[in-house]
């Protein structure tokens, strides 16, 4: 359950975010309607939201996912993989601890970004990818057990941005999951909804307390999961997912 979560509004720089496939460039107004139905989501979900204010310099620093980690323990500070990222660490430090009594740090040169972590129940799963490599990994995994927690080292599959890219919590014991991520047999022992072809990005869902936010431009997925009980809350990413966002890395929750 989530009572606390931290947001960044979108700079006008956003539109100008890093992106693995060029898909046109965003259009600033309505991917603030899109932040805004977010929050809105949250709020709704009975979550207290605090909204930071935007940062110009920092195109994608509305994904504040990515340069930390929050638990009720503590929170933990990263290193985002791609360079342009690496000054959203300390923008937001002095917020997680004014929040937390535990703040812990990545050391450099090491780099792990929050949307290669999933955490499960028993453990907390850390995903190599281009943003994160094998010694954050290893570095993450050392702070989580400070924090009292387990860590495991997962692969990313083959050109996919982040682990979460592929896949979601829909409940303690259940994942939403590509086809792709579901052959490697990370969630042996947990139960698997497989995301259906050709709605691949819809894999990024959020469950925050009782209900599952998808994204509402993946139809088959919103049958999918109502259809096996779960509230579905669809919002609109159009705008977010043409530089390589989703639902999980617009909040850091607690």
């Amino acid at each position: 359950m989530f009572r606390r979560a931290i947001v960044r509004q979108p700079a006008p720089s956003v539109v100008g975010g890093l992106r693995a496939e060029d898909r046109g460039d965003p259009i600033y107004d309505a991917l603030l309607e899109e932040h805004g139905a977010y929050v809105l989501a949250l709020i709704r979900a009975d979550v207290e939201v605090s909204v930071l204010p935007p940062l110009d310099a920092y195109p994608d620093s509305v994904f504040v996912e990515d340069p930390a980690l929050v638990f009720p323990e503590g929170a933990i500070l990263l290193r985002p993989g791609a360079p342009s990222r690496r000054g959203e660490v300390d923008e937001i430090a002095d917020e997680l601890r004014s929040r937390f009594d535990r703040v812990l740090e990545l050391p450099a040169p090491v780099f792990a970004e929050g949307g290669d972590v999933l955490v499960t129940p028993d453990r907390v799963l850390v995903g190599l990818s281009a943003r994160t490599d094998e010694a954050g990994a290893r570095e993450l995994i050392a702070c989580l057990k400070e924090l009292g927690r387990v860590g495991e080292i997962v692969q990313t599959p083959a050109d996919v941005l982040h682990f979460k890219t592929d896949c979601s919590l829909l409940d303690d014991e259940t994942v939403f999951v590509t086809k792709r991520l579901a052959r490697s047999d990370v969630f042996a022992g947990m139960k698997t909804v497989l995301v259906p072809d050709g709605e691949e990005a819809a894999a990024n869902a959020l469950r925050v307390n009782d209900v599952v936010l998808v994204g509402s431009d993946y139809p088959k997925s919103i049958e999918l999961l109502s259809g096996l009980g779960y509230d579905v809350v669809p919002l609109k990413t159009t705008e977010i997912g043409k530089i390589d966002a989703g639902l999980s890395c617009m909040s850091l929750r607690w």
